[in-house]
Parts: C-alpha cells; sequence; structure tokens
C-alpha cells in the first residue's frame, strides 16, 4: 500500500514538471496532433517515475541499515573476545562450577588457563566433595611418601614426562597431542607441583595411587568377618565406580574387588592396625552405649574393629532405675550377632585396668572407642546381618 502512494504522489510531482513543457492547449476539446507526443514523451515519464521511487525507497530503508563492512568489523571485534578478558571474579566463578572434567580440558586451552585450571583453591572442593568421606590423615602421609620417593620437582617434567602425563589426566579426553601442541613435555616447566591437590586427586581418580582406608565385612560378607572394619588399601575404578582393596600384608594376603562406596569409610581414629588404642572413654562406659573394640586372632594379624553394646553385669536385673553397673569397674560387652551360647557373644574388660586381653583359643581384644554419633552408629544397624551367626 505504501509503495502504491509513493508512486502516484511520485507521478503527481512528475505531471506538474512534465506539463510545464507542453504546447498550451485551448480549454476545448484537445487537437489529434497532439497524440503523437503523448506517445513519444510517455516512456521517458514513466521511466522518471520509476527512478523517483526507487530512490525514495533506498533513501528510507537505509538509515536502518548497517554496511556489510561494519558487521563485519563487529563479527572480528566478538572473535577476538577471549575468556582471559572476562573480570577476575566473573572467571574465578565460571571455574568453580566447573567439574573435574572440565578443569581438566580447559586447562589445555593455553598457558595462563592451565595455571588457573590447576590451582589448588579449585581442587579442594572437589577433593573434599568427593574424597573428603575417605580420605584422612593417613592417606595424606601416604601420599607425601608417594610424592617424595618419585623425587622429581613436577609431576610434569624430566624424561618420563609423557608418561606421568598421561596418567594423571586420561581419565577424561584430554588428549595427549593436545599438551604436546601446549608445551607440556616439551622440556618447559609446568605450572603442576608434584605436590599439587590436583595431582592428588587425578592420581586416585586413575587408581594409580594405593590409599589407606577401612572396609565394612571384608571379604564379601564372609561370616567370620560380619559386623567388623578392617584397615586395608584402597585403589579405586573409575569405569565402575568400585574399589580394590589389599588387606594387611601379614597374616593372610587377600585381595577384595567391586567394593561398593557404603562398605567404606575413612580410619576414625590415627591409631595403626598392629597397635593397641588408647581408651580414653572407660569411665564414660554404661550399659546399652555402642562401642567399637580392636579385636585380631593372634599377634601376627592385625586389629579389625568390632560392633558391639555394653551390657548388663549378671547381679543386675536390667532396671534402669536400680542398674549399678556405671559404678563397677568391670564391664560387659556384648556382640548380638552371635547366638547366646557363642564364645563370641560376651566378653568382659576392667575400666581401671585395661590392657590387651584374650588367648589363642579366642582371639585377643584390645582398645576400645564409643560411638556417640547416630551416623556411626546406623551404619552398623544397616550392616546387620540377616541371620544370628553361631
Amino acid at each position: 500500500m505504501i509503495f502504491i502512494m509513493i508512486y502516484c504522489f511520485s507521478f503527481i510531482l512528475l505531471s506538474k514538471s512534465s506539463l510545464k513543457t507542453l504546447p498550451i492547449l485551448n480549454r476545448g476539446v484537445k487537437k489529434l496532433s497532439s497524440i503523437p507526443w503523448l506517445c513519444r514523451e510517455l516512456p521517458h515519464f514513466l521511466r522518471k517515475s520509476m527512478i523517483a521511487i526507487t530512490s525514495f525507497q533506498v533513501s528510507s530503508i537505509m538509515p536502518f541499515m548497517e554496511p556489510i563492512s561494519s558487521k563485519q568489523e563487529n563479527v572480528q571485534q566478538i572473535e577476538e573476545i577471549s575468556l582471559l578478558d572476562l573480570p577476575e571474579l566473573a572467571l574465578e566463578c565460571i571455574l568453580e562450577r566447573l567439574s573435574p572434567a572440565g578443569l581438566c580440558n580447559l586447562s589445555g586451552a593455553c598457558v595462563a588457563l592451565r595455571e588457573k585450571c590447576t590451582s589448588d583453591h579449585l581442587w579442594e572442593r572437589h577433593m573434599k566433595q568427593k574424597w573428603g568421606r575417605l580420605i584422612g590423615d593417613a592417606a595424606y602421609r601416604e601420599w607425601q611418601w608417594h610424592i617424595a620417593s618419585r623425587k622429581r620437582p613436577t609431576l610434569l617434567n624430566g624424561t618420563k614426562q609423557k608418561e606421568v602425563f598421561g596418567y594423571v589426566l586420561n581419565p577424561w579426553p584430554l588428549t595427549w597431542k593436545r599438551s604436546e601442541n601446549l608445551g607440556i613435555g616439551s622440556g618447559r616447566r609446568s605450572c603442576l607441583p608434584v605436590d599439587s591437590i590436583m595431582g592428588w586427586y587425578l592420581a586416585i581418580e586413575t587408581g594409580k595411587f594405593w590409599f589407606p582406608a577401612q572396609v565394612y565385612n571384608r571379604e564379601n560378607g564372609n561370616v567370620g568377618f560380619m559386623l567388623s572394619c578392617y584397615d586395608a588399601e584402597l585403589s579405586y575404578d573409575s569405569s565402575a565406580d568400585t574399589f580394590k582393596a589389599r588387606y594387611s600384608p601379614r597374616g593372610r594376603r587377600t585381595i577384595e574387588d567391586n567394593i561398593e562406596w557404603d562398605r567404606l569409610r575413612g580410619p576414625p581414629v590415627d591409631t595403626p592396625a598392629h597397635v593397641l588404642h588408647v581408651s580414653n572413654c572407660l569411665d564414660d562406659l554404661k550399659p546399652g552405649d555402642h562401642i567399637e573394640i580392636q579385636w585380631r586372632r593372634n599377634a601376627e594379624f592385625p586389629y579389625g574393629w568390632w560392633y558391639g553394646v555394653v551390657g548388663h553385669l549378671d547381679s543386675c536385673t536390667g532396671n534402669k532405675s536400680h542398674c549399678q553397673c556405671y559404678n563397677s569397674d568391670t564391664v560387659v560387652l556384648e556382640f548380638k550377632q552371635y547366638t547366646s551360647g557363642s564364645r563370641w557373644r560376651q566378653t568382659t574388660i576392667n575400666r581401671k585396668d585395661h590392657r590387651e586381653i584374650g588367648n589363642a583359643a579366642d582371639g585377643f581384644y584390645g582398645g576400645i572407642r564409643k560411638l556417640y554419633r547416630e551416623e556411626e552408629i546406623s551404619v552398623w544397624k544397616r550392616l546387620w546381618p540377616t541371620r544370628v551367626v553361631e
């Protein structure tokens, strides 16, 4: 519609200008001699009209259009914007939201991003989130010994850089070729120190680093280890999200596969498996308390932690209102997963002079720790056997 109006407007304007060149006609009927002139001038008139319309359309539209060269310049400016051009706080917020795989992949982009993506403060959160429940002081000491034994300042330096870098970063699709292009493995110093948290995290993730932890109901729930928890060295299998365990080198050497997360815990106390735990809860023990006690078959075997409860003395009726068991030096420990007549069902200790007690037939009982947290108690209840053990 607007083009029709423009055409008519142009027609009127050009008509007035053209009529000035026409011979003056009488107000009467036009002479027939004017017809040839009209036929000759009409094509020129129409051509002028179209030129006017086209000029008007272009001049009306051009203010709303950007030149093509301007668009190309804008595209080039957008393409030149880098992640590193962001404000420091904005970049940190982005990096903090990346997964470990994302940080690994982004670290291959350039040297500057590699330095940021491998920083300890980013990996500390991932370390606590995934491994905090299992990793304790013993695992940290093992890692320190592990990196000290390598006798290299960084994981990515030396003649074996390619091998080490591959073992650290292979869990995710960061290829070695990309790393070579960035100069990793070319003899230049890397920003990944051997004792970095990222290095520790990835060493665990790949299963190359065996770390100490404890396994509930070892050997896949063997009846001889029901409701116990033993020290072991663990290796993670990321493909199956399970663990492999190597039990104590002393006694019977055993390896167990396919251990789920819910059968694992970090050591609750920093006591080696062959050392008697110092019991500092003996004066606080009373009937109904939940406890763990060290037990081992003989001196060549490591201690395991066994779950039990504090019971009543034979002289006590079990009535809470009249119970005086907490005033006695003798403390009864019950292991109710065993039948009433079992020799493993019950034992007694002296709260004033407790030390390792036992014999070659029944094994040896060691230190005791009282369970105060409901979280620990609920784990043992969840692992309770479906039938009573003989």
